[in-house]
């Protein structure tokens, strides 16, 4: 399993895809964002990069 300093967090999401944290939030909230790659101690969400990577590719309206 990846350290969790290896997965990213709503944060790191929202810089690579270049909008809020509080949208990549709605995003998981709407379903539109892969289920979590892992859960941190404190509970919260965690995503392999890779996994970001490929979802954001194909997210829908992606020019």
């Amino acid at each position: 399993m990846a350290s969790s300093a290896d997965l990213w967090s709503y944060a790191e999401i929202a810089r690579h895809i270049n909008v809020q944290p509080d949208t990549v939030r709605n995003y998981r909230r709407h379903g539109i964002l892969p289920e979590p790659d892992a859960v941190d101690p404190q509970g919260h969400p965690r995503w392999r990069p890779d996994t970001i990577r490929a979802w954001a590719r194909n997210r829908p309206g992606q020019r």
